[in-house]
Order: structure tokens, then sequence, then C-alpha cells
């Protein structure tokens, strides 16, 4: 086993059917993916497939914001309001931090987040006690 996921097309294709871009889009957007989410042995994701799912919905989040973008809505955001007579619409990203808003743009991305928490947050153990110092 080496370690790192390999991108699978068709596999990726079965668990998100509503994704509907080329190979060659999936793939660059696959290499987008591992430079946000480590896919090396270094990773701290040890487990395989945890790391595929975690690789597959920054693919997802990545295609659903370009396939956004092709259809003609750059807008980024969500819709805080919108009205009808002379069209106006709000777009506000909530409570949320600066490295949060990105992936609360799509499904995909809010799944992420919530599953990244776990890797993002450590808890901090001393090795060793410092030297005593007598005053």
């Amino acid at each position: 086993m080496s370690g790192v996921v390999r991108f699978d097309a068709s596999r990726f294709r079965k668990l998100y059917p509503k994704i509907i871009v080329t190979d060659d889009q999936l793939s660059m957007f696959f290499v987008e993916a591992c430079m946000q989410c480590n896919n090396t042995d270094k990773s701290i994701i040890k487990n395989l497939d945890e790391r595929e799912l975690m690789l597959f919905l920054l693919v997802a989040h990545i295609a659903t914001l370009q396939q956004r973008i092709d259809s003609g809505n750059e807008a980024v955001g969500r819709v805080a309001s919108a009205s009808e007579g002379s069209v106006s619409v709000s777009l506000d990203n909530g409570q949320t931090t600066h490295s949060e808003k990105w992936y609360q743009q799509t499904p995909y991305g809010a799944r992420y987040w919530a599953l990244i928490k776990q890797y993002r947050s450590f808890f901090y153990v001393l090795g060793k006690f410092p030297m005593p110092v007598r005053r």
C-alpha cells in the first residue's frame, strides 16, 4: 500500500452523479484538492478511505463552484435577501471564519469542513517538563 490516494474518476462519478464535468477537469480538480488536503504518506489523515472521502468532497466542491461560474453565476456567499421589482440580491457569509467561508459555498465543502475538524485542532502534550529553576 502506497499511502497515497489515486484518483478514480469512475468511482467519483458513481458517488457524485450530479457533477457533470470532463475527465480532464476532474483530474485537475483532484490536483487542486491535493494542494488543500495533503495526499502524501506524510498526511495527517492516515486512513486512505477517509482521505479519499475528503479529497472527493473537495473535488465535488471545486467542480460545483466551476459549474456555477460556467453557468454565469459568479456570486460568492449565500443569499441573505432578494427582491423582484428592479431585481436586488444581497449576499453574505453569515457567522463564519475567513478560512471557512470558501468551504461553506457548497454542501460538499460544508461537509468537508465539518469532517476535517478533527484534523484542524490539536491537543499539545508536553514531552518533558522544563528544567527546574531555583529562585
